[in-house]
């Protein structure tokens, strides 16, 4: 009788266990997959996992399967050989938009063509807007940016020759690539330090992006939200008030559900003082007025369980918000990751060379920012002053609508490289039911990836370690991109080449 239990035991934790553990599958890599490798995972388009890659001048699309076994490499003959600027990917369940910037002469042209899920170009050329530049000028022109649903495209960019006033061109696509409408407006840079930033379409169309004075490349001394209706030609101004506090850096997360703009910021009471709390701004598009105003000090509990290393005062003047998660009940979550540098030079902190937006420049056209750049992460071929790069504990902070700091949680990581920044940091992947927050921890000298998975209920439970951890793989997890609810795909250092692993949480 015994014997028949302890079999029954061990049958039912046979079946329970596979329901709960995580797989991963590798792809081969290609002799030409080198670490300087330009790419970018585009998505999972008609099941099949589609990945462009960039090798000196030639572009192609490498097309895998469920198990990451390559079906096809298909060459993108339509993007020019020596003039590509730039390429960004916009993908849906059938089909992929490919738009790319390239420059003929003192042309520079913006085209869209559509792709398959075969990698295979299914449309005509569209040429979406040319620009004319000057001899000096920054070909990197246009950025582009979609809602969540993918209703809407905009592809805008902006004349700053004029340092004392920027010329923003806006052109609005629907799905179908469809042109809703252009517009043209002027924007004033009274200051020397005004800066332009976070640019965001909703779901309805509506275009906002902050503009914001920073205290000699510091503190906010003043911020703005510029809003742009989809069937207007005209901007909105929208006060950000700060009174009594100093801010960091504005964060924009387009709340979709409820019709609302969601502005934070880390605070601080005084200039080069320590970050006191975070800042809230919710301002409400049917009523065009503000619904929430409130900051949130951290206390000296979350504190000193998010210090690390630190004085406890100091303890989030590392730190820095990574998401912006909006939930159900109109609250919000709050990711924030603690991220610094050191050398034998000094450390890396936001009084140095921090801040300053990309779009405060002397260029003709300035709109280059990693956010819509498809190849920045290689920067770390740039680490020439022996530089170590540290990401440490991640905090979890939990508001309700009313701004009100509900639970918070600190998920500890010890993280740090001397080439550069890819192995470290976290990657988020939303399941639905949970969040999981991936990334490596060195254990007795190999990297193994981690995943801790965060409930509704604000539980944090490390999962077992994940299966199929091949030794000589090394993930690259901020690089990561969810193709699926319970798919994700990360890049992988195995030797001197890239590849590709897909992880699935069942």
């Amino acid at each position: 009788m015994l014997l028949k239990r302890v079999l029954l035991a061990l049958a039912c934790l046979f079946i329970i266990v596979p329901c709960f553990s995580q797989k991963i599958v590798y792809s081969e890599p290609e002799k030409d997959d080198s670490r300087r490798m330009d790419f970018e995972i585009i998505g999972k388009i008609s099941g099949n996992i589609l990945i462009y890659k960039k090798v000196r001048s030639n572009a192609y699309i490498a097309v895998y399967n469920n198990n990451m076994e390559q079906m096809a490499k298909v060459e993108q003959d339509y993007l020019p050989d020596d003039r590509l600027i730039n390429v960004d990917f916009f993908p849906y369940p059938d089909f992929s938009y490919v738009v790319y910037q390239y420059q003929k002469k003192n042309v520079v042209y913006c085209d869209a063509v559509k792709i398959d899920g075969n990698g295979k170009k299914m449309s005509d050329i569209v040429v979406l807007d040319t620009s004319h530049i000057g001899a000096s000028a920054s070909n990197k022109i246009y950025s582009a940016v979609t809602s969540d649903d993918k209703s809407k495209i905009m592809l805008f960019k902006i004349n700053s020759r004029n340092k004392s006033r920027f010329i923003i061109s806006t052109l609005l696509f629907d799905k179908n690539l469809g042109s809703a409408r252009r517009s043209r407006f002027v924007i004033p840079m009274d200051e020397h330090d005004d800066n332009l930033d976070e640019f965001y379409v909703d779901n309805d169309g509506d275009f906002v992006f902050s503009k914001f004075n920073r205290n000699n490349n510091e503190t906010i001394n003043s911020s703005v939200l510029l809003w742009k209706k989809a069937d207007s030609d005209s901007l909105i101004t929208i006060e950000v008030p700060q009174k009594d506090v100093l801010l960091d850096e504005i964060h924009i997360k387009v709340d979709n559900a409820n019709k609302r703009y969601v502005v934070s910021s880390f605070y601080y009471k005084q200039k080069r003082g320590n970050i006191e709390g975070l800042y809230f701004y919710v301002w409400d598009k049917q009523t065009q007025s503000p619904v929430l105003q409130n900051t949130a000090v951290l206390g000296d509990e979350l504190r000193k369980e998010a210090k690390g290393d630190a004085n406890a005062k100091m303890a989030f003047n590392d730190y820095f918000i990574r998401h912006i998660i909006i939930k159900k009940d109109s609250g919000f979550l709050v990711n924030t990751e603690s991220f610094y540098t050191s050398s034998r030079f000094g450390n890396w902190n936001r009084w140095n060379y921090l801040y300053g937006s990309p779009y405060n420049s002397y260029d003709y056209y300035s709109v280059y920012s990693p956010y819509y750049s498809t190849s920045w992460w290689r920067s770390r071929y740039d680490n020439t002053q022996n530089v170590r790069y540290h990401a440490d504990n991640i905090t979890i902070l939990s508001f309700d609508k009313g701004g009100n700091l509900q639970w918070s949680d600190v998920i500890h990581k010890e993280q740090y490289d001397d080439e550069g920044d890819d192995r470290i940091s976290f990657q988020l992947a939303n399941t639905g039911t949970q969040l999981h927050y991936i990334f490596n921890m060195d254990e007795k000298r190999t990297l193994l990836l981690n995943d801790f998975m965060l409930s509704r209920d604000g539980n944090i439970s490390h999962n077992p370690t994940l299966r199929n951890l091949d030794k000589g793989y090394e993930f690259l997890p901020k690089y990561g991109k969810q193709i699926s609810t319970h798919q994700i795909v990360m890049p992988c250092f195995f030797r001197n080449y890239i590849c590709f692993a897909k992880i699935e949480f069942n």
